[in-house]
């Protein structure tokens, strides 16, 4: 089973084909990745980056808000994400490539791009790296757009709070899989430090000479039926442990049975905007 932020597991094609048919039917990837791209200021650019692409969610936001000469380079080092890509989005704008995030500057030219843009995925990554990364291929004035989701970042937006009326489905996963298979859970993310709260990102950015030039926490709101079918996908199944996908997919049905379909469900986001300085006379 993959860790809790779902590090592994993407060049399965079960996950690359589940997690596609997921960002087409629910709009929490497309809606995210607009709002990013929105922020990415891509009237007028030339070359942007859709980084930890997949299977071309972001991407295909992009695409909607890049001049038509534009080109587009999705990176991702999950092959099996990139071939359902491929096989689902044609646009000749954008090109692929297969490689982690942290080589970023191995395939493109320093100063080359006008925008990175990194939706849902950047706390998977060896951040330090990475940012020094796109300060290498950003143009001076180029903006660096990504996302944290809140456990990670440490954030909550109000509405994550005011919405919520009772259990999680997460919690009642939990529940159930106790009930069920003596199940212990592992401490409870609000038990943890954060993995990459603000502090550390600002940091690690500026160390590699770019600025933080905006910062916001938002809400993702959605449904229990929209939480199940994200849940449904192998690489984000619960509960952790030594469960099979089967066994997880009875305790979701489970919990999900004891829920609302159309409930809220709320998600909290920390949203960066990071620019390269502008060259100096």
């Amino acid at each position: 089973m993959a860790p809790q932020d779902a590090i592994l597991g993407w060049d399965e094609d079960s996950n690359a084909e589940a997690y596609d048919a997921f960002t087409r039917a629910h709009p929490m990837y497309d809606a995210t990745s607009r709002d990013l791209a929105r922020r990415g200021h891509l009237a007028n650019a030339s070359l942007v980056v859709d980084l930890c692409g997949g299977a071309g969610a972001t991407a295909r936001a992009i695409l909607d808000l890049i001049p038509a000469r534009a080109r587009v380079v999705s990176v991702d080092n999950a092959a099996a994400m990139q071939r359902v890509g491929r096989r689902t989005l044609t646009d000749a704008r954008l090109t692929w490539i297969t490689a982690p995030a942290e080589r970023l500057a191995d395939h493109l030219h320093a100063s080359s791009a006008d925008a990175v843009v990194c939706n849902s995925a950047i706390w998977k990554t060896d951040t330090a790296a990475v940012f020094a990364a796109v300060a290498h291929i950003l143009r001076p004035g180029g903006r660096f757009v990504f996302n944290i989701g809140g456990g990670f970042a440490g954030v909550r937006h109000p509405d994550e709070l005011s919405t919520r009326t009772g259990p999680t489905l997460n919690a009642l996963i939990r529940q159930v899989a106790a009930e069920t298979h003596g199940y212990t859970p592992p401490p409870r993310d609000a038990d943890r430090p954060p993995k990459l709260p603000m502090k550390t990102v600002t940091e690690q950015l500026t160390s590699a000479g770019l600025t933080v030039v905006g910062t916001e926490v938002t809400a993702q709101h959605s449904t229990m039926a929209e939480k199940k079918a994200w849940l449904s996908i192998p690489v984000f199944a619960r509960p952790e442990g030594d469960f099979t996908h089967a066994q997880r997919m009875h305790i979701l049905d489970a919990a999900y049975a004891m829920t609302t379909p159309d409930a809220p469900a709320v998600t909290s986001w920390l949203v960066v905007v990071a620019q390269r300085p502008e060259a100096t006379a």
